[in-house]
């Protein structure tokens, strides 16, 4: 089935120049580019709506799952989506609309785990990815993961029309 989904290059990934070298790993496996847009810099509505505090159970669940310190998943995860906002918000970012055969699960298998450390060789965070959810935390930061794709076709849909509003 073709699919449409969102991946948007966070800053680590411009900053590093690895922008071509990502963008050629989703072109080399059969993935066209539909839409691309350059975020100069991502305005604060933009990214509460892309990482709303609804999130925050869920992300500060994946934080304690490395740091038994985490006794509040909730809270932390808070506390994680305030550093996201600002890591994304530090530099510019590419967001780019990917098109084909079951993009979505291609797309995520390409970009790999969440967690770089975590994430299996041959995938763009497991190749290029240096932080790790564990450091980030104690650092008490966002983890830089060079990456954000989307999940499921309900958020690749939603997250395309706040990124790709003229669409």
């Amino acid at each position: 089935m073709i699919q449409e989904t969102l991946v948007i290059l966070k800053p680590d990934a411009l900053e590093r120049n690895l922008v071509g070298t990502i963008i050629k790993r989703y072109e080399d496996s059969g993935l066209k580019i539909r839409d691309i847009k350059y975020y100069k810099k991502v305005d604060d509505e933009l990214l509460n709506q892309h990482y709303p505090d609804s999130m925050a159970l869920s992300i500060g669940k994946k934080a304690q799952a490395v740091s038994a310190e985490i006794t509040d998943p909730y809270t932390h995860g808070l506390k994680v989506l305030e550093r996201l906002r600002k890591y994304f918000s530090r530099n510019p970012v590419i967001a780019i609309i990917f098109s084909g055969e079951e993009a979505i699960p291609q797309v995520r298998k390409i970009t790999g785990y969440t967690d770089p450390i975590s994430a299996d060789k041959g995938t763009i965070r497991g190749d290029f990815g240096v932080d790790s959810i564990q450091k980030s935390t104690v650092e008490q930061r966002a983890c830089e993961n060079l990456i954000h794709a989307s999940g499921n076709v309900d958020e690749a849909k939603k997250e395309m029309a706040l990124w790709f509003p003229e669409l």
